[in-house]
């Protein structure tokens, strides 16, 4: 693996030395405010949607923290998530945070484990649609033709309405995985599930939609953006630094150009990555320096 991570990033110093670095910073200075709010308003929605997350963890544990509290938790992991990576993020942050505030390491796995399910079903019901219905013209060198990609949007839609389906109809509703027991949840909080990663997802696309300034389409910016999240994450490279520009550009270059690209991709790491980690930190500070306060205030 280490091998690997060296190979991609001596890769994207190649890359990055190939750029046209003035002209993409030309093109960042020219982007009109109405658009930066617009795209900074959308990833603060997005924040909050994902923020909600937990909540799911905290219904279906019963847990007694209290819902801005944990909502402030998920804020804080998601954006430590995003920029260094799920251990450091999605899982050491709400370990942390929630073992201070008197969680058990059961029921903090339990409360993870169903965030990262929420993330995950809206993608595959939201993926495996857009691979259906609006199947990219991908580089001949990915050896992923449109039938291929299309049968992969089927596998992820039937995915996530086979876990609803379970959710309603299964008359086992609890297993011991890996001496952990994992219980289905009922139908209408899954739907929950279902409809909030959706509509995290749907509004980062939008976000990407907007940095384009609608130059492809939002079903094509979204479809886009899908690819670059789930390559991202297979890479496993800290926030996808370089993958999500690649995938980007070899979609959708051309007809837009490389600067272009790089300047919206950019300015979408500004708005959704690095600003929420910098409230993040400060959010983390003060929650680390209250954290007796809070534990009492659940208890």
């Amino acid at each position: 693996m280490s091998g690997f991570l060296l190979f991609v990033a001596a890769l994207l110093i190649v890359q990055a030395r190939a750029i046209e670095w003035r002209e993409v910073f030309d093109a960042i200075g020219a982007y009109p405010s109405a658009v930066l709010l617009t795209a900074a308003t959308l990833s603060a929605a997005s924040h909050l949607i994902y923020s909600s997350f937990d909540l799911v963890g905290r219904r279906y544990t019963g847990h007694a923290l209290r819902a801005p509290t944990v909502m402030g938790i998920t804020f804080v992991s998601y954006a430590f998530n995003l920029n260094l990576g799920t251990l450091v993020g999605a899982v050491g942050m709400r370990a942390r945070l929630y073992s201070r505030l008197g969680l058990e390491a059961a029921t903090i796995t339990r409360v993870v484990g169903t965030s990262m399910l929420t993330n995950w079903l809206g993608y595959f019901l939201l993926a495996g649609l857009a691979f259906l219905w609006w199947p990219l013209a991908l580089p001949a060198d990915w050896h992923i033709g449109v039938g291929a990609l299309q049968a992969l949007g089927g596998a992820l839609v039937a995915v996530a309405l086979g876990y609803l389906a379970l959710c309603a109809f299964s008359r086992r509703r609890e297993w011991t995985v890996a001496g952990h027991e994992i219980g289905l949840p009922g139908l209408r909080l899954a739907g929950i599930q279902l409809v909030i990663s959706i509509a995290n997802w749907a509004v980062m696309g939008a976000i990407m939609d907007v940095l384009l300034q609608d130059k492809v389409g939002y079903p094509t910016a979204l479809s886009v953006l899908l690819t670059g999240a789930v390559a991202g994450l297979l890479s496993r490279v800290p926030a996808g630094l370089g993958v999500l520009e690649g995938v980007f550009v070899a979609l959708l270059a051309p007809p837009l150009s490389n600067t272009t690209l790089i300047a919206a991709v950019l300015m979408y790491r500004a708005v959704y990555y690095w600003a929420p980690l910098a409230v993040a930190t400060l959010l983390y500070l003060a929650m680390e320096a209250n954290a007796r306060k809070l534990a009492a205030a659940a208890a």
